[in-house]
């Protein structure tokens, strides 16, 4: 497996080069976003790991690029800036993980481990065409979605949010299982990010709309279903 690492501490970005080689991955650096994202054109690798903070060009603009040219390459930010808005700015982005500096080795393997497993199991599954419930379409091949027949424009994150809930509809749904199903992640307990999001996405499903698909269970989740 081939990563590109685009940190511009070089002490950093030594210290994860060397323990990922140790893994048995191949890693190439990059010291800024321009050299980050020359080299994501010129080569396709299987997982992306990038700072935001970065000479010439930040990890926010590297991750859209990215997106633009490699959509289905797993993206990892590994970044100081740990607000809630800092992370909804990066997966909105989008990057498919998140993880605030500073931060345990064991845990940016295990990260990158369960993405790269993720991934290849996208590349092996049958390819679903459109999921629907109540008067609500996703197309998964076009990413474009639409109740009663109005296209609605959603984030990535949005957009795998939905997704998720769509393939599970009917059922209560934690905000556990959904950090660690649709980020890969378990957030800390304290934290409104869930909810952020969810906000969010009720706000384009369900407010110019009649009969809501989102609702909250208090303390327990939420369910995707017809009120």
């Amino acid at each position: 497996m081939e990563l590109l690492l685009v940190e511009d501490d070089l002490r950093v970005s030594e210290l994860i080069k060397r323990g990922l080689e140790e893994q048995g991955y191949l890693v190439t650096l990059a010291y800024d976003g321009l050299m980050g994202k020359k080299l994501m054109t010129s080569n396709r690798y299987d997982l992306i790991i990038t700072d935001i903070v970065l000479p010439q060009m930040n990890g926010i603009e590297l991750c859209k690029e990215i997106r633009m040219i490699w959509p289905e390459i797993p993206v990892i930010m590994l970044t100081a800036l740990g607000t809630t808005d800092d992370k909804i700015d990066g997966f909105d982005a989008g990057a498919d993980d998140y993880l605030v500096k500073p931060f345990d080795f064991r845990e940016l393997h295990a990260r990158i481990k369960a993405l790269l497993n993720r991934s290849q199991s996208t590349l092996h599954a049958p390819v679903a065409s459109v999921l629907k419930y109540a008067d609500l379409e996703m197309n998964l091949q076009t990413n474009v979605v639409s109740r009663m027949g109005m296209e609605i424009s959603l984030t990535p994150k949005e957009f795998k949010l939905l997704e998720y809930m769509l393939r599970n509809k009917e059922r209560i749904l934690t905000r556990t299982e959904i950090a660690e199903k649709v980020w890969d992640t378990h957030f800390d307990t304290g934290t409104n990010f869930i909810d952020v999001y969810m906000n969010y996405l009720r706000k384009k499903i369900d407010k110019n709309f009649d009969h809501k698909l989102i609702h909250t269970k208090t303390g327990m989740g939420f369910i995707f279903k017809e009120s």
